[in-house]
């Protein structure tokens, strides 16, 4: 989706009529509990209604040993354990989208709790792209099925009383959607606190010139929405991880996209910057099984399943 088409403007106008419905008291304002992994660097969250206790799950972790194959579930049953005490339903178990960094616990979870799984529709194309790398064959239907729902920009769905709106924000992968709940929007990877700057765009299908363009969507948010990231590094200087923020800050302080950035700017230098960063520790497996919606490939005629690791030479 274009951030600037008409249909896109007006997904825009309903999700900061949202949001302000929210913070004025009209409309519930939803509880937010983040989960922190900080082997992985990565932040779930847990939002749900006060009113109904009707939850969703956001960018879930299942653990995983590289080194062993061996996978647990210590983050995700975390996860669980909160929603249990604290008596919520998941209606939504959601994915910004295909994470690269680590694996989905999102199966487990619905298994456990129950829930609709999510994402955007966008993640036809990338099954496309990486079902080919991993040679994935026609077994792997590249449809988006293993999904229960597919967002388009701007649809909008409930979670109790609260109100929610998915906005198509492509750049660092072409199929991601930050979710606007109530006044809180989760924004997966195309934002990082202030001190730290944005994401990379070099993934297949990344385009810096449209994360600019997605950035600055979600900073026309209004000022007091809360901006819940999905990953931190700690910038220099700052001795503890933080993953929520809010649009006034990013358009004051963001290193890279403050307001008074130029387009042409942004883009030279998330360009200059994405050519010197190396791929993530665990980009193979995360997006083999992340591309199936967090489920593991299928066993073969000895019972194991099994990862796959393009080779390349690195001769031209």
């Amino acid at each position: 989706m274009n951030p600037s088409t008409p249909a896109a403007d007006a997904a825009l106008e309903r999700a900061q009529t949202q949001v302000e419905a929210s913070r004025s008291g009209q409309t519930p304002r939803p509880v937010v509990q983040g989960f922190f992994d900080e082997p992985t660097h990565t932040a779930t969250f847990v939002v749900h209604d006060p009113m109904s206790r009707a939850a969703a799950v956001i960018d879930s972790v299942l653990d995983f040993d590289p080194a062993s194959g061996a996978l647990s579930f210590t983050a995700a049953d975390r996860v669980i354990d909160y929603v249990r005490t604290e008596h919520l339903t998941v209606a939504w178990i959601l994915e910004t989208h295909v994470h690269a960094d680590h694996l989905s616990a999102a199966p487990y979870l619905q298994g456990q709790l129950g829930g609709r799984l999510a994402i955007g529709r966008g993640i036809v194309a990338v099954q496309e792209t990486f079902g080919k790398l991993f040679n994935a064959g026609t077994a792997f239907a590249r449809t988006g099925a293993e999904f229960d729902r597919l967002f388009e920009d701007g649809d909008r769905f409930g979670l109790g009383g609260l109100e929610a709106t998915a906005l198509h924000v492509p750049g660092h992968t072409p199929a991601d959607l930050a979710y606007v709940i109530g006044d809180a929007a989760f924004v997966g990877d195309t934002l990082f606190m202030p001190d730290y700057g944005t994401a990379r765009a070099d993934f297949p299908g990344g385009d810096a010139r449209q994360l600019f363009r997605s950035i600055r969507r979600l900073l026309s948010l209004p000022d007091a929405t809360r901006l819940f990231l999905c990953h931190d590094y700690k910038a220099p200087g700052r001795d503890r991880f933080v993953t929520e923020t809010t649009v006034a800050a990013q358009r004051a302080g963001n290193v890279h996209v403050r307001d008074g950035t130029a387009e042409d700017d942004f883009v030279a230098m998330r360009e200059a910057r994405d050519r010197t960063l190396a791929a993530p520790r665990l980009i193979m497996p995360s997006i083999q099984v992340n591309m199936r919606g967090g489920r593991l490939p299928e066993p073969e005629e000895n019972g194991t399943r099994y990862l796959k690791i393009p080779l390349t030479t690195g001769r031209g």
